[in-house]
């Protein structure tokens, strides 16, 4: 039957014909596209870990956690200076001032800075004071934004809808790269299944994962925190993703010292400094076992103590 947009993933050269695989051999099978941003490397050997508070509330919360996240071996800090939320009376975030206590961290920390953009024409202004630009869920196929943001020459991460199909996101992707800007991350950050609310925010697809490596050269990474909604999931979470092969996490971090004020946005799901070092120490270990591995040519089977010791088991 011939049904009106209907798409599947043998369309994606005529929809993306710039990123995909089929359509154009920009790379070698199985080799990802490397993203820059300021120091930092999407799609090289090791996994990025992005990490931050949901939102800018404070110029003292983002310091601080700024602080903490980068103690705990985070790559690059993450923080919502504008909120898209569900009802317009929630905190919608501190707007130009958060860009620049985000600035201001960035310039304390070192750490590269990663925030969304939701309107076009706050586009130039974010991109004035972050490093990437975020695209969230809820703006995958906001058409205007996704040209705006390929125009402007900063490397974006782009985040899964979350009713999304892989033809629909990476012909979102297509936009931005539409405008010469092939500096795109994709993320992974759980979609709407009949689960959701019962015991998870939503849905972790990480079989998407391999799609996405199949399909397209773009780099992948992996947002546990709005996949779960529950911070006691996200450590687990991370953990699958880093061995689904994401290339990447983004996670939300809160202060844990006693007498912290609870956020305001999405508190349930922010996990403490301390777990974010558990998470990197995890992808540290499991790195150093794969490059061990390889360099053994697999002689032999791990042992159950060996896989214990990098916590594959």
């Amino acid at each position: 039957m011939n049904i009106a947009g209907k798409l599947n993933i043998d369309d994606l050269p005529q929809i993306c014909p710039t990123l995909s695989r089929k359509a154009k051999k920009r790379y070698a099978e199985g080799e990802t596209r490397v993203v820059q941003v300021l120091e930092v490397c999407f799609g090289a050997d090791q996994p990025v870990v992005i990490a931050g508070p949901c939102a800018v509330e404070s110029r003292k919360q983002t310091l601080e956690v700024a602080f903490a996240v980068k103690l705990a071996g985070a790559h690059m800090l993450r923080g919502g200076a504008y909120k898209p939320r569900t009802a317009p009376h929630d905190f919608q975030g501190l707007g130009l001032e958060g860009l620049k206590i985000l600035r201001e961290a960035r310039e304390e920390t070192g750490l590269p800075v990663v925030t969304e953009v939701m309107d076009p024409r706050l586009v130039e202004q974010v991109a004035n004071y972050a490093d990437m630009l975020q695209v969230g869920s809820r703006n995958m196929q906001n058409y205007p934004l996704l040209t705006e943001v390929g125009r402007c020459g900063k490397p974006v991460l782009l985040k899964r809808g979350m009713a999304a199909s892989l033809c629909e996101w990476l012909g979102a992707a297509e936009y931005i790269a539409s405008q010469g800007n092939l500096d795109i991350v994709l993320c992974e950050r759980g979609i709407k299944a009949f689960a959701c609310g019962e015991y998870s925010r939503n849905v972790l697809d990480l079989n998407v994962i391999h799609a996405v490596k199949q399909e397209t050269f773009l780099p992948i990474i992996v947002d546990p925190s709005h996949a779960t909604g529950v911070s006691a999931m996200v450590e687990p979470a991370s953990r699958a993703a880093i061995e689904f092969g994401a290339q990447g996490l983004i996670i939300e971090v809160a202060a844990a010292r006693a007498g912290a004020e609870r956020p305001k946005c999405d508190a349930a799901q922010a996990i403490s400094p301390e777990t974010l070092a558990n998470i990197v120490e995890f992808i540290k270990a499991r790195a150093a076992y794969r490059a061990g591995k390889g360099q053994a040519q697999v002689s032999s089977p791990a042992t159950p103590q060996a896989l214990a010791m990098t916590g594959a088991m």
